[in-house]
């Protein structure tokens, strides 16, 4: 995947990161798209949709798509996904892609999501991406939980 050309805020970004002062004027806020949208790309720790790219992983929820501060080989549990669980009223199926390879979702976890009525899928996080955007073009009540890879 190539870099977008948004390396002012890549600079902002990482300036963040070594708690270096932000130039005045600029508001800092929780990456979101506030729209419903195919993943065009992923890879190199990041995906592409909607014309932008997003490095790390994200949530693709019914509200949009959400920077998600998730790595691979963190535990998944009911903390991580709570967005998730808070919007549960509009998700029928959370696709969960867990990395480069399928990983089991905690039994914990999967019973909170059952107990709101989401019915989760485990996948690696290619799989997941194909499976949501099919999903996606038949108007399905679908989210994804994609970690990076």
């Amino acid at each position: 995947m190539r870099r977008a050309s948004g390396a002012p805020l890549l600079r902002l970004a990482e300036n963040l990161r070594r708690h270096e002062p932000v130039p005045k004027g600029i508001e800092i806020r929780a990456a979101h798209f506030p729209g419903r949208a195919p993943i065009d790309a992923y890879g190199n720790g990041g995906f592409r949709f909607a014309d932008m790219s997003h490095r790390g992983s994200l949530l693709c929820l019914p509200s949009g798509i959400h920077g998600w501060d998730f790595e691979e080989g963190q535990p998944l549990t009911s903390e991580a996904l709570a967005r998730v669980l808070e919007e549960a009223a509009d998700i029928e199926v959370l696709l969960v892609g867990t990395g480069r390879e399928l990983r089991p979702l905690p039994q914990q976890l999967k019973s909170a999501l059952k107990a709101r009525g989401i019915a989760s899928d485990p996948m690696s996080t290619g799989a997941a991406v194909r499976t949501y955007n099919v999903m996606l073009s038949e108007s399905r009540a679908v989210a994804a939980a994609l970690i990076a890879v």
